[in-house]
């Protein structure tokens, strides 16, 4: 069963970092009740670098509670809570392996699209306390995803997701991220994910990047 086990937000807030202060809203922490999850965020969510994060592609970051349990293993840790990875919205049910691009869920009274991996940054190692977690944390392909809002509505913890469409060429999410950032060779692999709609701007044109490179040589 796919459902909500927590909804997360933060407003951006600055941080000393390796001497350096960063405005960042990975600080996710989560809400009690009710909130509208709109075509650009979550109310109370935002994001400290609006050039690189949000916007309708990247309305709503997604990770699962499968990957929690993983990550507790692999890292030996216990106190990995809710918003732990910068996550909107916490959930049961949904990874990266059987979650294709541009499939279509409905959560709660909403409708979302999935459209792109996420791709850690430095802020994600600043959260876990170590820089080195970003290598293996993409190398898993447990890196959760983000979808477009389609239908916007109010979500909490407790609503039931349910999958109402596939996406076209059943690309999962794990598979996508493999190949890009591991199996760039595979110019057939970047053909078929630009044959997918749903797939975002951002991605697309790092497809489009890999098979203009191989034609000029």
């Amino acid at each position: 069963m796919m459902k909500v086990l927590s909804v997360n937000v933060s407003q951006p807030k600055e941080v000393s970092y390796r001497g350096e202060t960063i405005r960042t809203g990975i600080f996710k922490a989560p809400v009690q009740g009710r909130v509208m999850m709109r075509r650009l965020n979550i109310d109370g969510d935002g994001q400290g670098n609006t050039a690189v994060h949000g916007g309708i592609d990247k309305a709503v970051y997604i990770y699962s509670i499968e990957n929690y349990e993983h990550w507790k293993s692999e890292l030996g840790r216990d106190n990995l809570t809710y918003g732990q990875f910068g996550e909107n919205l916490t959930v049961e049910g949904m990874q990266e392996d059987t979650v294709h691009i541009g499939d279509v869920f409905r959560v709660g009274d909403g409708l979302v699209e999935v459209s792109q991996p996420r791709v850690p940054c430095a802020k994600l190692g600043m959260k876990m306390g170590t820089p080195e977690f970003i290598a293996p944390f993409l190398k898993s392909g447990r890196v959760g995803f983000y979808v477009r809002v389609l239908e916007e509505s109010e979500v909490s913890a407790g609503d039931a997701i349910e999958r109402v469409k596939v996406g076209p060429e059943q690309m999962t999410v794990k598979a996508i991220v493999h190949l890009l950032h591991f199996d760039k060779t595979n110019l057939e692999g970047a053909k078929k994910a630009l044959r997918i709609p749903a797939l975002a701007s951002s991605w697309r044109k790092s497809f489009e990047a890999l098979l203009v490179k191989d034609s000029t040589g």
